[in-house]
């Protein structure tokens, strides 16, 4: 636990070392409060739904900018064979590196929490809802990171590991389109409904917390580190 502590503090102080970090955080809180009170005041009552549905494309497009520099970064300077060959196993540094990008990923939320806070007092807000909502937008934002995590170790650039990360991001999130899911039907409808990570979160988002999705978020962040530590032993 020392270890992968040692790794996590490492990671999470470096996403602060420059303003990279600094502009993140105030880009993705200035997007969010933008974007929502635009339409506020065409709303009817006090609710973050439009806020919670914006969420999954915002991600597609900012949680790569996290994690394309976690593998990528070490192996364009050559860190990579000096962390490999220290006496740590490598699913310690994985998950020391997960900590730190889902800790920086879960201040990013917080930021945005003035919302809900504001709403209580224009109106009867449903704080059931709103938490029900976070907790999908934090388990999809870790799913999004274990993703790009593992992306990151097929390349030295940044920018392809940018790349890779949104596309996949983007095709995980758009299975579950209707405009997809209208060119299929039956069996394999249901199958690609079911794999998407729009289909789960727009259930915990409504309200509704089912085992179930909580099972598919979890599934889904173990097969990703896991098929990371199969990479990364393989390099080693």
């Amino acid at each position: 636990m020392k270890r992968i502590l040692a790794i996590f503090k490492k990671e999470f102080l470096s996403y602060f070392n420059s303003t990279i970090g600094y502009m993140w955080l105030i880009v993705f809180t200035w997007l969010n409060f933008w974007l929502f009170f635009r339409g506020f005041f065409l709303m009817p009552e006090a609710d973050l739904r439009p806020m919670f549905n914006m969420f999954p494309v915002i991600f597609i497009i900012f949680i790569p900018a996290i994690t394309m520099r976690l593998w990528a970064e070490e192996k364009k300077l050559g860190t990579i064979e000096i962390l490999l060959s220290l006496p740590l196993r490598i699913e310690e540094i994985i998950l020391g590196k997960f900590l730190g990008a889902i800790s920086f990923f879960g201040i990013s939320l917080l930021l945005t929490f003035p919302l809900p806070i504001i709403l209580s007092f224009l109106g009867n807000l449903d704080w059931g809802r709103v938490l029900s909502g976070y907790l999908g937008a934090f388990l999809l934002g870790s799913t999004f990171i274990s993703l790009g995590m593992f992306l990151s170790g097929f390349t030295k650039n940044q920018i392809v590991a940018f790349i890779l990360g949104a596309a996949f991001c983007f095709i995980l999130y758009i299975i579950g389109e209707e405009a997809i899911l209208s060119f299929i039907s039956g069996f394999w409808a249901e199958l690609l409904q079911n794999f998407s990570v729009k289909t789960h979160f727009e259930s915990i988002s409504r309200g509704v917390i089912d085992l179930r999705d909580i099972i598919y978020y979890l599934s889904f962040i173990v097969l990703f580190i896991y098929a990371n530590y199969l990479h990364l032993e393989v390099a080693r």
